[in-house]
């Protein structure tokens, strides 16, 4: 396409917008800031090729650095004006901001993280910061004919005439004020370079004519790099960042994307008719939208009076109940009363027994005075057994809501699109803190947010209230849960406001101690030709070496080769502590426990003559010998795996038959070392159940001790830290 050609499909398109087919007013949401809902000043473009103002940059920017960033649409703004208020920044600190940006510690590259009010990520502004980003012209040009076409009844008045100001008639470009007649003429006299400068009608829109790079301030931008979609020069190109991108001259990106604008907007512009229906059938949707609102209202409504209706019905019953057995209680205990004042002098039966001592005649006497006396005689036991003729207390009408109240708390919007999220017991750990993760069996992302709910159980029956967290996420990192502990947890998922119904409850066990984190210690005692220890520290295992195959051929009919030491590298004085590993289901020999630094300087600076398979306690060697020398030469406090076996020691007392102590080895074993009370316990860390616990001196410091014969491995637990904490599903 000719330039002429071009320049003139663009001008068509221009005058359809100034005809009206595309309306200034229409487009004013396009000009309105993300972060100060205003319009646009001086903006900015980054790189996630959102626009936003300079000042609001600068504001975000300092509340960032502050680590007090807050939702810049919250309604705590001013309501006269929703430009965001803030206390202005020192100038010292946002020169910082612009020259070099922040970092967060010495080893991390001084970068600027920005975060984007318009797409709600965060976006690196580079070492450059807010001098890196380029200013976005065409759209302030834009902007201020918005405002002039907003106020075409203002005038802009002239900016060096005497008070009272005349309006203003031309704007010089160069000197980026505007002018009446007559100053204009004054200040720009023929035959002078100032009356070379450029000038267009009344604005307040002062650019410069050319754009500048922003990392090389005196150069000016002549390229267009495909790769960052930004325009660079040609220091930028020759050594600078994009010294490696594919880039193109500036005339040839300027004509390719006008071309594509142009068209794309024609496009556009000639499908008129369609987005009219379209925007015809959204008015229809929103009429339905709301009257199936209201019909959903007025049923939700029917369905809480019903619930009403029978809780009435329910209280009236109850209420009946209640008032009919507090009348009879009243009822006996007012004919008590009556009875009762009866026994007092010359009132009911004592006065009316006074009244028949007083007959003379003894017939007479002895025939009234025979029913009386029983009378009498039943009295004095009532006086003898005191008893209430009814029960003060209401305890039998009591009504227990706990479960109904429990069911209402869950009431909610059910819906049968939405899959019920499943807590993935593999994925989910407890050790220093919860970490639970779960899934859709069925639709993948079906929900938007998760409430992830968990309570203590007690062992009395009596479990404590459900607390609930709030998740983005399919993973949720929990803290501060008591030790030696059962929780449930449970997780429902929510689109909008319709949740799906809880997930099956999972019961998971917190450790029986505060959790001990140590890594392998690579120096004391460490043999590096038999054993092999990961980066990290975190993981060991056993192998051969080259010493033993030059060996061979010197072996007939077996050979005994020696456990490996490896101790963790940091020790215990007091208190109780735990900790838990994994060891590979491939492993031969694997001898786990703790033992005291005396012990170990002994056994370290003293080997023993270890080729006898008598010496190993566990060899297999059956003698008796074993079982009574057993804590004697026993160097630390250990326990045997292998080959998928938890061993339980040999005790002097313990019969012989070894099928007894033979368990299963667990996938993950915890040891819990108590100093204060003398004890060690070796536990199926996954249901914190303990497999076998003995006394152990701990006079000294105690370490963690492991050994290795033949092919084993072992991996200590970690600890779930920050890196477990939420993350985006995408990621």
């Amino acid at each position: 396409m000719c330039e002429s050609e071009e320049g003139s499909e663009f001008a068509y398109i221009m005058k359809l917008i100034e005809k009206g087919k595309v309306t200034i007013k229409n487009i004013e949401r396009e000009l309105i800031c993300p972060a100060c809902k205003e319009l646009f000043t001086h903006p900015l473009i980054l790189p996630c090729q959102h626009s936003i103002c300079h000042k609001c940059v600068k504001e975000i920017l300092f509340f960032t650095l502050e680590d007090s960033f807050t939702d810049l649409g919250s309604e705590s703004s001013n309501q006269s004006s929703p430009r965001i208020r803030i206390h202005s920044p020192s100038l010292d600190r946002i020169d910082r901001v612009n020259r070099s940006g922040w970092k967060r510690n010495s080893l991390t590259p001084r970068t600027t993280i920005f975060p984007c009010p318009g797409c709600r990520h965060d976006v690196d502004l580079g070492e450059r910061g807010i001098n890196g980003l380029f200013r976005n012209f065409t759209l302030e040009t834009i902007v201020e004919r918005y405002r002039q076409a907003a106020r075409a009844a203002t005038a802009i008045m002239c900016d060096v005439c005497k008070p009272p100001p005349q309006e203003s008639t031309k704007s010089c470009m160069d000197c980026s004020a505007s002018y009446c007649n007559e100053c204009f003429k004054i200040h720009h006299p023929w035959g002078t370079v100032k009356a070379q400068h450029e000038y267009v009608g009344p604005t307040t829109n002062f650019r410069p004519k050319i754009l500048m790079c922003p990392e090389h301030e005196m150069e000016r931008v002549n390229m267009y790099c495909e790769i960052c979609r930004r325009p660079v020069c040609h220091l930028c190109k020759l050594g600078g960042s994009h010294a490696n991108h594919r880039v193109t001259t500036m005339s040839t990106a300027y004509k390719t994307l006008k071309e594509k604008l142009s068209k794309d907007i024609e496009y556009l512009i000639s499908k008129e008719s369609q987005v009219k229906g379209q925007i015809s059938e959204l008015g229809l949707l929103m009429k339905e939208t709301e009257c199936n609102g209201e019909r959903a209202k007025e049923e939700a409504s029917s369905n809480f009076d019903k619930l009403f209706d029978v809780l009435e019905e329910r209280r009236s019953a109850a209420l009946r109940a209640i008032q009919a057995s507090k009348n009879l209680r009243l009822e006996k205990l007012q004919t008590q009363i009556e009875e009762y004042q009866g026994f007092l002098e010359n009132n009911g039966l004592v006065g009316y027994a006074q009244e028949v001592l007083k007959e003379t005649d003894q017939s007479c006497f002895v025939q009234t005075a025979k029913q009386l006396l029983v009378r009498i005689q039943k009295a004095t036991e009532s006086l003898k057994s005191f008893r209430p003729a009814a029960q003060i207390s209401f305890e039998d009408y009591v009504v227990d809501i706990t479960k109904q109240e429990e069911v209402l708390g869950d009431l909610s919007f059910y819906s049968s699109g939405l899959d019920v999220p499943e807590i993935n017991e593999e994925k989910s750990r407890m050790y220093n803190k919860a970490l639970i993760c779960w899934e859709h069996l069925v639709k993948e992302d079906s929900a938007d947010t998760y409430i992830l709910e968990y309570r203590k159980l007690n062992r009395e029956g009596e479990n404590a209230t459900w607390q609930e967290i709030e998740a983005c996420s399919k993973s949720k990192v929990i803290s501060d849960l008591e030790n030696s502990s059962s929780y449930a947890f449970r997780v429902r998922g929510y689109k909008g406001s319709v949740c799906s119904p809880w997930s099956r409850e999972v019961i998971l066990h917190t450790p029986v101690a505060p959790v001990f984190s140590f890594l392998f210690d690579d120096k004391c005692g460490y043999n590096s030709e038999r054993l092999m220890l990961n980066p990290r520290r975190t993981s060991v295992e056993s192998r051969a070496g080259f010493p033993l195959l030059l060996g061979a051929e010197r072996i007939q009919a077996g050979c005994y080769t020696t456990l490996d030491y490896i101790i963790g590298d940091t020790g215990i004085t007091k208190g109780k502590h735990f900790w838990a590993f994994h060891v590979e289901s491939y492993s031969y020999l694997v001898k786990v426990g703790v033992a005291s630094n005396t012990k170990l300087q002994e056994w370290l600076h003293n080997p023993r003559d270890v080729t006898s398979p008598r010496y190993e306690q566990d060899s297999g060697h059956d003698s008796g010998s074993e079982d009574t020398c057993f804590d004697s030469s026993q160097p630390f406090t250990l326990i045997t795996l292998g080959m998928n076996k938890f061993f339980i020691p040999k005790a002097p007392t313990a019969p012989k038959d070894s099928a007894n102590r033979i368990l299963p080895m667990p996938s993950c074993i915890g040891i819990c070392l108590d100093c204060d009370r003398g004890k060690v316990g070796f536990y199926d860390a996954d249901h914190m159940k303990c497999l076998y616990e003995r006394q152990v001196d701990c006079s000294g410091t105690m370490y963690p001790v492991f050994a290795l014969m033949g092919s084993a491995g072992i991996h200590l637990e970690e600890a779930i830290t920050a890196k477990y904490l939420e993350y985006r599903d995408d990621m």
